[in-house]
């Protein structure tokens, strides 16, 4: 391939690219305007409802009183 033929169709690419964009921004900036901009979706942790952290709450006392005891036979038995 010929280099300038490459870096000429590249050139022709990227002012493509550039009308793209500036076509892009400007519907950005209309839409910003007219108030008309798209909320964001919250990405995170969902909420619990009473009900649900309550229900963790018993699963992980019941978790942890296995531990301690699990930790006591360990114990116990080196002793």
């Amino acid at each position: 391939m010929n280099i300038n033929k490459a870096i000429r169709e590249l050139y022709e690419e990227k002012r493509r690219l550039d009308r793209v964009i500036a076509s892009l921004e400007e519907m950005q900036r209309n839409a910003g305007a007219h108030g008309l901009v798209i909320p964001e979706k919250r990405r995170g942790r969902k909420s619990m409802d009473l009900q649900a952290r309550k229900e963790v709450s018993e699963r992980m006392k019941r978790y942890w009183d296995a531990r301690r005891k699990q930790q006591q036979t360990l114990q116990q038995g080196k002793a």
